[in-house]
């Protein structure tokens, strides 16, 4: 066992171990360490590699608290998965939750994960992008703040959100009122987004003049988009027939991203969703980005979490359950 005691500025020695220790005691539990505070000294207990590493981390987790980021869960869970050791390291965990994207009313939208960055990146290097991933992974969120933030400042002169209009398992019927009456509740997610990014007053005026445009995915055909950011939202839900249509309105000086979870698929059983099979399609496209999330990427309540990961786990377990079936059904026909 090795001991590794840290001298803390008191301030910071607050703002690390959080409320009633809520920090430290979630950090003992991500790394393979015993951590204790008394006064503004911070004892590392454990074996030699692990204290360094823990060591390393806390520097780190010090230096974001004093540029001003708050820990938070994700923060931490992030820190810990780094892996961060030495001086080839340092930054790296400020590099991705100091990147943010759009500050609003004192509150910073910025990446909470690896692959979170790596969307960030994507969406700023590449023309069109693809997020693909689990409910709960910032997919829909980071776009649209990568929007408000190029609209805000002046790269592009519009934004365009657009979902095909399916309902998630259950009829709504009739929908009275005109057009956006109709449409709102397919649309309503986008719009809390914006709320969440934009005041009231400012975004009225955006739709009033059309710099922002929210529409169902049927209104897209015969456009071309130009000087645009484009997001299409809940894209596992479109026909490839209608994700063809809608790449094909990219015009120039315009960005698109696509985002949808594969395995909340809303269409009829016999239709195939776009979104499912456009990676083995433009895969091998130059500036076409292609990024994944997974359960770990999950920055909702804790619970979501564990959800995604249990609906996984079942789903795979199934799909490993036909897959025998018909390998049995496959070797009693040949044995026949």
């Amino acid at each position: 066992m090795t001991k590794k005691i840290l001298d803390l500025d008191n301030d910071m020695a607050v703002l690390l171990v959080g409320e009633h220790d809520a920090n430290l005691r979630r950090l003992e539990h991500l790394v393979d360490c015993d951590l204790s505070l008394r006064g503004n000294q911070l004892t590392i207990e454990g074996s030699k590699d692990e204290v360094e590493r823990v060591s390393d981390l806390i520097l780190e987790l010090l230096a974001l608290v004093d540029s001003g980021h708050p820990l938070d869960r994700a923060t931490l869970e992030l820190a810990a998965s780094l892996g961060l050791r030495g001086n080839g390291d340092a930054g790296r965990l400020a590099s991705i939750v100091g990147d943010v994207i759009l500050e609003h009313r004192g509150r910073r939208i910025a990446p909470k994960t690896v692959n979170q960055k790596a969307y960030v990146d994507a969406m700023r290097t590449t023309t069109v992008t693809f997020g693909i991933g689990p409910a709960g992974t910032g997919k829909t969120y980071l776009a649209m703040a990568a929007a408000v933030a190029s609209l805000l400042s002046g790269d592009v002169a519009r934004i365009i959100l657009t979902r095909p209009a399916v309902e998630a398992g259950e009829k709504l019927g009739f929908l009275p009122g005109g057009l956006m009456d109709k449409v709102d509740p397919y649309l309503r997610p986008l719009f809390d987004a914006l709320y969440d990014m934009m005041d009231a007053d400012s975004l009225a005026g955006h739709l009033d003049r059309g710099s922002i445009e929210v529409a169902p995915l049927a209104y897209m055909r015969g456009r071309t988009l130009n000087d645009a950011f484009i997001i299409l939202d809940e894209a596992q839900n479109t026909t490839p027939q209608q994700m063809q249509m809608f790449l094909t309105r990219l015009g120039f000086g315009s960005r698109m991203v696509v985002t949808g979870d594969v395995t909340q698929i809303d269409l009829p059983k016999w239709e195939y969703s776009g979104l499912a099979t456009v990676g083995d399609i433009l895969g091998d496209i130059r500036d076409i980005s292609f990024v994944t999330f997974d359960g770990q990427d999950v920055v909702r309540h804790k619970l979501v979490q564990d959800i995604v990961n249990a609906y996984k786990t079942y789903v795979e377990k199934e799909r490993g359950g036909e897959s025998r079936a018909r390998g049995d059904a496959i070797g009693r026909h040949h044995t026949s």
